[in-house]
């Protein structure tokens, strides 16, 4: 289907989004302009990194809370309009519930498994477990060892980009993965966003490389570029100017929204935004020098 009608069908005003999975590579950035071009409201925002998506929904004013390890620009090192959200209430105030990398995979980890949460250590020692009131301190119940118990996060959806994949949500993904397959598995609705649709053939002869059931899937989507300006490995590289335009422009609320029309509200597709960014700088993204994977055989 297309993105405008995945996202209309399964990304409901106060729902959990968990996005931006594979921390700086395949961050559906396509997926995000059409949650903020449909004013979605009262989202819950889940992942690690993300980069400057989340940055993005919630100076659009969708974002109700974030469960977060990190919210910013990679490479230029500040979130404005998290900041604001924090600091000043600006578009309006944010939830923050604290996570490290490391926690937010093992709460959607648990998820997946069915169970209520997972025992972690390396949270020991720091403020995170006194800042998120989700977490409990608890000692071991076999030698009474001190443990922080991380609760089970299941979103209501769950938005992937990933390289090919099926009509029927069968998809490969390749380079770091983060917690992607952790995330789909924890999900209640998975939207596939993909460079391309593939043979379920293609799919089906490098089995290792699918990352998730596809009965979990409920939309997938062709979005050629749709993780521009992150990278997807294979395809294209990081648009680091890109990144670098936004920090300047957005350092106030209303350079954020002049950003926000130009670059989400008035280019209403993808091809669209494209265009937008001009074919010639996106070719200059292209992969240079391919390196292929050693060919395997599954015979047996």
């Amino acid at each position: 289907m297309t993105m405008a009608e995945a996202i209309a069908n399964y990304v409901p005003d106060g729902a959990s989004v968990a996005l931006g999975l594979a921390l700086e590579q395949l961050i559906p950035y396509a997926a995000g302009f059409e949650i903020i071009r449909q004013q979605k409201r009262d989202l819950t925002l889940i992942g690690p990194i993300s980069d400057i998506l989340f940055d993005q929904l919630i100076g659009a004013g969708c974002v109700k809370k974030v469960q977060v390890a990190w919210i910013g620009n990679v490479s230029e090192g500040l979130g404005h309009c998290y900041r604001r959200a924090v600091e000043q209430g600006i578009p309006h105030p944010i939830g923050v519930e604290e996570y490290s990398n490391y926690s937010i995979g093992l709460a959607l980890l648990a998820a997946g498994l069915g169970i209520p949460y997972m025992p972690i250590r390396s949270l020991l020692g720091s403020d995170i477990p006194h800042q998120n009131p989700a977490f409990r301190e608890e000692p071991s119940p076999f030698d009474g060892t001190p443990n922080v118990l991380v609760p089970a996060l299941r979103p209501d959806v769950t938005i992937i980009h990933v390289q090919r994949c099926d009509e029927e949500g069968n998809a490969h993904m390749w380079g770091g993965f983060g917690i992607t397959s952790e995330a789909m598995l924890a999900a209640n609705n998975v939207i596939i966003t993909t460079e391309e649709i593939v043979a379920r053939e293609v799919i089906a002869s490098d089995p290792n490389r699918v990352i998730g059931p596809a009965f979990k899937v409920k939309a997938v989507v062709h979005e050629q570029w749709g993780a521009h300006p992150s990278i997807v490995q294979g395809y294209y590289n990081r648009d680091h100017a890109f990144f670098s335009e936004y920090h300047v422009r957005t350092r106030t609320a209303p350079g954020f929204q002049e950003w926000c029309n130009e670059w989400v509200q008035h280019v209403p597709t993808r091809t669209d935004y494209n265009a937008e960014v001009g074919y010639e700088r996106l070719n200059t993204l292209k992969v240079k020098e391919h390196r292929y994977a050693a060919q395997i055989d599954y015979g047996y």
